[in-house]
């Protein structure tokens, strides 16, 4: 399940703090409840392939909680150690949450390994489908809350827990077909399941991780979110040109960075004003946004000759 979502304009920042708060929540209570149905479930099956998910489950509260508090902190205020703010604390939770989901799948590929060297059948099939079923609707409910918080904040540490619950779907997708299997006679694919279960956890660790990196070691934003503020600052009227453009993501918080090209002959306060629109026009689309303006003049003389066919006008 795709999870990378581009955020659209919030209208409020105390809105986006809300959703942040709302979709943290529901993360926590969600997974507080399914482990509490996948650990009975698992007591009473002793099926390898509910045990993934029981551990998956587990990883998913931890993570969560991590997601709870980094939140909480990522929405403070900038303060005098921390003049762009706390948003990184986002990136930070996301590789945390990286290397719980890691511990989870090695875990998981132990116990796989175990029941296939020892192999012992599978009880109860189903009070283990009925767990398992209630599990995947309650992940439905999670995602969907989730995905509605992704596209209006783009939050980094929410599109890691969301797709780290996307996985939960897989796994509780190939428990449903272990544990029909083990029901109908063929227990020795239970731990084979397990096996599979583990693997496609430690890719999604990888992707989950290589996102918070990415985000810690300010990457830029997508070349299309590029394209479009070139678009919005090449529209302002006496905007010429726009250079040397430098983005990077903070939680909640876009960092701009740009050079305008501007005729040498306007006064400082047209120029100015020109960068205020040019900031109002990004922050309409980028309301949490830290922008910075160089503008550099240029002279339209020396183009205008130049593009007569004459010698262009010297440059220092």
């Amino acid at each position: 399940m795709n999870t990378n979502i581009e955020p659209q304009p919030v209208t409020h920042t105390i809105t986006t703090g809300n959703l942040l708060r709302l979709a943290t929540h529901a993360s926590v209570a969600t997974a507080s409840l399914l482990i509490l149905a996948k650990l009975v479930a698992w007591l009473l099956t002793g099926s390898v392939s509910v045990l993934a998910s029981l551990v998956d489950s587990a990883m998913d509260a931890a993570a969560s909680l991590i997601n709870l508090f980094a939140v909480r902190w990522s929405l403070l205020p900038p303060d005098a150690e921390h003049r762009f703010g706390h948003g990184k604390a986002q990136a930070l939770a996301a590789l945390g949450q990286a290397t719980f989901i890691a511990g989870s799948a090695l875990f998981l590929g132990l116990q796989a390994l175990d029941r296939l060297i020892h192999p012992r059948p599978v009880d109860e099939v189903g009070i283990g489908l009925l767990v398992i079923g209630f599990a995947i609707v309650a992940t439905l409910i999670l995602l969907a809350i989730q995905h509605y918080v992704i596209r209006r904040t783009g939050s980094p540490a929410i599109r890691a827990d969301a797709l780290h619950y996307a996985t939960d779907l897989i796994t509780n997708a190939a428990t449903l077909i272990a544990l029909g299997l083990a029901g109908a006679g063929w227990s020795g694919f239970d731990p084979l399941f397990g096996l599979a279960i583990g693997a496609y956890i430690l890719y999604s660790a990888a992707q989950i991780g290589l996102e918070a990196v990415q985000l810690l070691m300010d990457h830029e934003i997508s070349a299309s979110q590029r394209q479009q503020i070139v678009e919005l600052v090449r529209a302002v009227p006496q905007v010429h040109g726009v250079h040397d453009l430098r983005t990077r993501q903070s939680g909640q918080t876009l960092i701009i960075q740009l050079h305008l090209e501007l005729d040498d002959q306007l006064p400082l306060l047209a120029a100015h004003e020109i960068a205020d629109d040019v900031e109002a026009r990004l922050r309409a689309i980028y309301p949490d946004l830290d922008i910075t303006i160089h503008q550099d003049p240029i002279s339209l003389v020396g183009r205008e000759t130049a593009a007569n066919g004459l010698p262009p006008w010297p440059s220092e």
